[in-house]
């Protein structure tokens, strides 16, 4: 299949990369999803959350599209001279990716939310940062696939954080209201 690069040239999409790319992003947030839904029937339904908390089948279809578009800026990253030459945007997205997919355990396996809240302000940061580095290797189409993906996380960091206020242990776990 042939596209447009991102200075308006012919260029050749590697579909089975592209597929890889997105599907990265998107296994580990159904994993997470699977292993943890036990956990979104009962612990969750029992803590104290704020009137603004989601409803609970928002998150699927929400996350489905940020992981996808994620995947894709990964791609065209990745495009632009592979892991020798974005070696340090593609680490930083993993960085990113890394602390996401340990977010859901954390939260909801373990219930730990003061690392949960720990662990999402540190995503938010290496969000900013992948932002960063992925800009200049393929402009502004980095804010337009990233930054819904910042802006959620970001609402997610208040819910997180709220939840850990008002769901207080000494061990840091919130226990069931």
């Amino acid at each position: 299949m042939v596209a447009h690069d991102l200075s308006g040239h012919l260029a050749v999409v590697d579909w089975k990369q592209l597929a890889v790319a997105v599907a990265i992003p998107l296994a580990g947030g159904i994993g997470g999803s699977l292993a943890t839904a036990n956990e979104i029937k009962t612990w969750y339904r029992s803590i104290n959350k704020p009137s603004w908390t989601p409803p609970n089948w928002l998150f699927g279809p929400v996350w489905t599209a940020l992981y996808t578009m994620m995947g894709l800026a990964s791609y065209l990253v990745w495009r632009q001279g592979g892991f020798e030459q974005q070696a340090l945007p593609l680490a930083v997205y993993g960085l990113q990716l890394a602390l996401n997919f340990l977010w859901t355990p954390l939260f909801f396996k373990v219930h730990r939310l003061d690392l949960a809240s720990a662990d999402i302000a540190g995503m938010w940061l290496a969000i900013v940062a992948t932002i960063r580095q992925f800009r200049p290797v393929i402009g502004d189409l980095a804010l337009l696939l990233l930054l819904p993906y910042l802006a959620w996380v970001s609402y997610a960091s208040a819910l997180t954080f709220w939840i850990w206020r008002h769901n207080p242990t000494r061990t840091g776990r919130a226990k069931a209201a």
